[in-house]
């Protein structure tokens, strides 16, 4: 298994009130409710942690929309549970596919029965969702698809425009269509002007690494390509981009 990293991010406003993470932050109520739900129904670990050092592992036992309560199946026996209860306060770390979640819990109540003790909490109003590099890959709107600008390496005076499929901060896909002579394996590509929205072109480079059909019977080449070299700006602007589509995805399909 992968490495997961259940450290907290420091998620502190900036000297000026400012969320720094705010582009990563969901607080739509019903996007906030299906992902936990996606934790309850997965039984997904969820690491608590608390501001004194105590930290601890759980799964959460319910999401009460009525309420606005949450619980988590906790270890009674863990040394770690009662420092964090006394603090009354933790942040929780979990990861659905390549996706990290984080959380805050407030006003946090230990709720014991005979056959069962579950560590209650008040529904977070956001969630954080941080991308792993090169792990999580969106699917890009058909209507409004962004596209890649570049020239043809074999024919310098062919000037490509290409519909993206998909992408992650680590690579994209490309649709090369029937009518473009096709590009050789492994070749680096510079100089390519990615248009994701109406905000600015993004220069990258890209290096080809496979190719194959999109589907029996259709049409074009789909290129996977590899992103090289990213700047910090760059890499920011993919990340929201990334980020701001599998949102609007996500709600589309609640919906």
């Amino acid at each position: 298994m992968p490495f997961m990293d259940t450290r907290p991010a420091p998620i502190d406003d900036d000297e000026d009130g400012r969320d720094p993470f705010a582009e990563f932050r969901c607080d739509h109520p019903r996007e906030v409710m299906a992902l936990l739900r996606s934790l309850r129904d997965g039984a997904t670990p969820v690491s608590l942690s608390g501001p004194t050092g105590a930290n601890l592992g759980a799964t959460v036992w319910t999401v009460d929309s009525d309420r606005q309560r949450l619980a988590f199946d906790v270890e009674t026996r863990d040394s770690q549970l009662p420092g964090l209860v006394e603090t009354n306060e933790a942040t929780a770390v979990a990861y659905l596919d390549a996706v990290k979640l984080q959380f805050d819990l407030q006003d946090l109540v230990l709720v014991r029965s005979p056959r069962a003790t579950a560590l209650q909490a008040r529904l977070p109003r956001c969630v954080y969702r941080f991308q792993r590099r090169s792990s999580y890959r969106v699917r890009t709107p058909e209507r409004s698809a962004p596209t890649a600008y570049l020239r043809h390496p074999s024919l310098p005076d062919m000037q490509l425009a290409l519909r993206l499929l998909d992408l992650s901060i680590g690579g994209c896909a490309l649709l090369l269509p029937d009518d473009v002579p096709t590009l050789p394996l492994g070749i680096t590509l510079r100089g390519v002007r990615l248009a994701l929205d109406a905000g600015n072109p993004l220069d990258v480079t890209l290096r080809l690494q496979h190719a194959s059909s999109i589907m029996s019977g259709a049409a074009g080449l789909r290129l996977g390509c590899e992103l090289l070299q990213l700047d910090a700006g760059t890499e920011r602007s993919l990340q929201r981009y990334i980020d701001q589509t599998q949102k609007r995805r996500r709600l589309l399909s609640l919906d």
